[in-house]
């Protein structure tokens, strides 16, 4: 019987993907549930596993672009599994495979070099004003000797190639990456974006790690890190600030009473941003657990569309590749994004004197059109507040009870 594999739908609104790469060679034989090629849509890179055992004949080539419904691959279930186990995986085949000719540098010319003394006097001091070595000019005296009109006609080097490697490669942009590079220029034309900045004083939190971090992983089994601290903050800051957690929909401004926050995460096929749904009702537990599971998944290339679909507003974290300071650009259809940056430790001024603290500089990225300068500025007050009071603002002065201790 011949099974024909369609495109299935990965999620809301998605009509096409594209077949990134085959994890199967046509006439394998595939096991059911095996991967046998990974998709990208505008959202996000799938596996798609085979609905069934047999041989595989595929349909479809890497890079196409094929609608939902397609047929992308037929597999004859009433073949036989061959003697010996699996047929080798598309990994080592391409290991066998010769590799394609890279681009070679062109030869540069040999040219005759002389040595520096063969310059005259008068020919050195000339050079040397012009700072160049005489190994680099030819001569015309006797015995290739750099006289003082070779000197004086000697031209310094404007950079021509020195036979180093020049090649370039080209390789097409997955659907994943041109959608985010859509999104990234409709942002910037289609809002109204501005950014306001602050600074906050770590010194608190780095003090409830140190005290708590090793209990809070013994007991709940995650690390306590800088997200669940900024998560807290940004949803008391929305909650204070209501048009931040808003967005615009034609002539309408639609406002949520909930805070599904996205993060920003660095994943194997570029940057992903999932959700963390209701996070006003998390823990730091909670969101600490949910921050590393949504991570691992990013890395391990099992994000769903529907683990990214959605969020009121996003924290992206640049500081943990060294960002020291950048503006953010809005997620839309999202109206706010802050940024977190490395920290630092830097003199300030404390009560009259100058003191080293950690530093965290804060961006906020918003649209103007629904979000007043007084708001922006407030809401990342806000968020400053309670990073530097963490435990009145963001744990109701017992820290204990809010680490679940």
């Amino acid at each position: 019987m011949i099974l024909e594999m369609k495109v299935p739908s990965p999620g809301e609104s998605i009509t096409e993907v594209e077949i990134a790469e085959w994890l199967v060679e046509d006439g394998d034989y595939v096991e059911k549930d095996q991967a046998i090629a990974e998709v990208d849509s505008d959202k996000a890179t799938l596996e798609l596993p085979a609905e069934a055992s047999g041989t595989i004949t595929l349909k479809a080539e890497e890079g196409d672009a094929v609608a939902v419904g397609e047929v992308v691959c037929l597999i004859d279930t009433s073949a036989e599994k061959p003697e010996g186990g699996e047929t080798p995986a598309k990994e080592e085949k391409k290991q066998e495979a010769p590799k394609a000719e890279e681009k070679k540098a062109e030869p540069v010319a040999e040219t005759k070099t002389y040595a520096t003394g063969t310059a005259s006097p008068a020919a050195k001091k000339i050079l040397a004003e012009k700072g160049i070595e005489a190994s680099q000019v030819k001569g015309t005296g006797k015995d290739g000797r750099v006289t003082k009109d070779d000197a004086v006609n000697a031209k310094p080097s404007m950079g021509t190639p020195t036979g180093g490697n020049r090649g370039e490669s080209r390789s097409k942009l997955s659907m994943l990456r041109r959608k985010v590079a859509e999104r990234l220029v409709s942002a910037k034309n289609e809002t109204a974006m501005l950014t306001t900045f602050n600074e906050a004083n770590m010194t608190p939190i780095f003090e409830l790690r140190k005290q708590y971090k090793e209990a809070f992983k013994e007991k709940h089994g995650v690390s306590l890190g800088f997200m669940s601290f900024f998560t807290k903050a940004v949803v008391r800051a929305l909650q204070e600030y209501p048009a931040v957690n808003s967005m615009i929909d034609g002539k309408e401004m639609i406002s949520y009473d909930f805070c599904d926050i996205s993060i920003a995460v660095s994943g194997p096929k570029g940057l992903m941003v999932p959700v963390i749904r209701n996070a006003e009702n998390l823990t730091f537990r909670g969101v600490e657990a949910e921050v590393k599971r949504l991570a691992l998944r990013a890395r391990d290339g099992q994000i769903t569309v529907d683990e990214m679909t959605g969020g009121t507003f996003t924290i992206s974290n640049g500081g943990v590749f060294g960002s020291m300071l950048s503006t953010p650009i809005i997620n839309p259809p999202q109206s706010g994004i802050l940024g977190m940056h490395n920290i630092i430790e830097r003199p300030i001024a404390v009560d009259g004197k100058v003191e080293i603290h950690p530093m965290m500089y804060l961006a906020l990225s918003y649209d103007h059109r629904i979000i007043d300068g007084k708001e922006s500025v407030g809401f990342l007050v806000s968020i400053k507040e309670a990073l530097e009071n963490p435990v009145e603002l963001l744990m109701n002065g017992d820290v204990k009870k809010a680490l679940e201790l």
